[in-house]
């Protein structure tokens, strides 16, 4: 292979990159973001990198979650609170039910640039450049909005610090203390059809660790905080570039920007820049997995990314949708088995069930709305822990789309909704999410099936 460099990618084709009217303004904006400080440390990843490899041998589960695409606006502290109560209360749920530690990645403080299918967005006869994140321009249909503006990078940047910073003074203060799970319950978790059965886990759970606790004499102390990493999708490369660096006592370059940079589907050319760029990393990298490429491919991608054959490189994130997993996910395990590439394999039941529905607003004409479907989310999380214990490999992971707000976003679930409740609190700009129950309702429907 070719020598690597932070900037080998730019000799490649760069699928999914903003084109910034004033160049530049980007190239100093670019500038800026690599003299700032790192947003991870290179020890974070490492001990990521190394609990991933735990999961893929079975001993670790892992709970990947968060927002579609993050945004600006959502940078509060009620909204970042209330998405690691989700993520916390999840995960309790799946180590009481798993007797596995489970590993915490959240979607935020950096996931704020997003691919599209086509460059423009065309309404009423008037096209405008698609929405590509935050990090590249605004949702409002204006031609000032839709301009891609390299500040908005900067932006980023600030708003991903404040995120962390917020969450490690959390975990640090105590916030995720397992003596006192009840304390992290919503507002409205009471409304919930589950909630009697996640609060008797609760006082099953606290009372086990008192009980442990009394006959060890000693308070323990490691259960006042879990662990949290971020994650986002690699995309804008210079951005990327930007906060790659060298540390003291480690060897390789690692990306600082996140713990978990992954590989989309719209960016999985496996002599593209974006696959350049990630095999140069230290990072644990993730593959989303779908119909779209054939097993062969995939083994090549691996081959590729990981030549070394290390494990908790690579985790391998299925999304086939419940009407073709039972047919596609074998035929990828057999190759990736074959090839003997270890890999964590984790199970995305969110983008393969994607719909379109015309909903109703208060005012004007129908629109079509996209949303997923509860049945069919849990569809397709059963049939891959059925056809992974057939195969002999281990699910180890699973990966949502949530939020801990009170959204109608999705349909079903225990509360029954339908595509008419839908325009009632409908607040992505781009994929449907669960909200809390439905997050929390389906932490408990995988725990069954535990």
């Amino acid at each position: 292979m070719s020598k690597w460099s932070p900037d080998s990618w730019r000799s490649r084709s760069a699928s999914q990159q903003a084109v910034w009217p004033d160049a530049l303004e980007a190239r100093r904006v670019i500038a800026e973001i690599k003299e700032l400080p790192p947003l991870v440390t290179s020890g974070e990843v490492a001990a990521l990198k190394s609990q991933l490899a735990e999961a893929a041998r079975g001993e670790r589960f892992v709970l990947h979650g968060g927002d579609c695409a993050e945004s600006f606006a959502d940078c509060r502290s009620s909204a970042i609170t209330n998405q690691l109560k989700i993520l916390l209360q999840m995960s309790l749920v799946l180590t009481h039910a798993s007797r596995k530690r489970v590993v915490r990645i959240g979607r935020f403080a950096g996931q704020y640039a997003k691919p599209r299918s086509t460059d423009q967005e065309v309404r009423g006869g008037v096209s405008l450049p698609s929405f590509r994140g935050d990090n590249v321009n605004c949702p409002e249909f204006t031609l000032a909005a839709r301009t891609p503006n390299p500040q908005l990078l900067l932006r980023g940047y600030e708003r991903s610090a404040l995120t962390l910073n917020f969450i490690r003074a959390l975990v640090d203060g105590g916030f995720a203390d397992l003596h006192h799970p009840e304390q992290w319950d919503l507002d409205w978790v009471v409304h919930s059809p589950l909630a009697g059965e996640y609060k008797r886990m609760v006082e099953a759970i606290g009372e086990g660790l008192r009980f442990m606790e009394t006959l060890a004499g000693v308070r323990v102390h490691q259960m006042q905080r879990v662990d949290f990493f971020t994650s986002h999708e690699c995309l804008l490369l210079d951005l990327e570039e930007a906060q790659t660096r060298t540390v003291p006592r480690r060897e390789g370059w690692w990306n600082l920007s996140t713990h978990f940079p992954w590989l989309g589907a719209r960016t999985g050319q496996i002599d593209g820049a974006h696959v350049e760029y990630l095999r140069g990393i230290a990072n644990p990298i993730g593959i989303k997995v779908s119909g779209d490429r054939s097993p062969r491919e995939l083994v090549e991608l691996c081959e590729a990314l990981n030549p070394l054959r290390e494990e908790g490189r690579i985790t391998l994130i299925h999304r086939f949708g419940a009407r073709n997993i039972a047919e596609l996910l074998p035929k990828f395990i057999d190759a990736i088995v074959t090839a003997k590439i270890p890999a964590l394999w984790v199970c995305d039941p969110m983008h393969g069930n994607t719909d379109t529905v015309m909903v109703q607003p208060i005012s004007g004409p129908p629109l079509p709305v996209k949303t997923r479907k509860f049945g069919h989310i849990l569809a397709e999380l059963e049939q891959a822990f059925e056809v992974h214990a057939m195969k002999g490999s281990i699910l180890g992971g699973v990966h949502f789309e949530l939020t801990g707000e009170n959204v109608t976003e999705c349909t079903g679930g225990a509360r029954g909704l339908v595509d008419s409740d839908l325009s009632r609190a409908y607040q992505t700009t781009l994929d449907p999410r669960l909200n809390y129950e439905q997050a929390l309702e389906m932490a408990l429907l995988v725990a069954r099936r535990m």
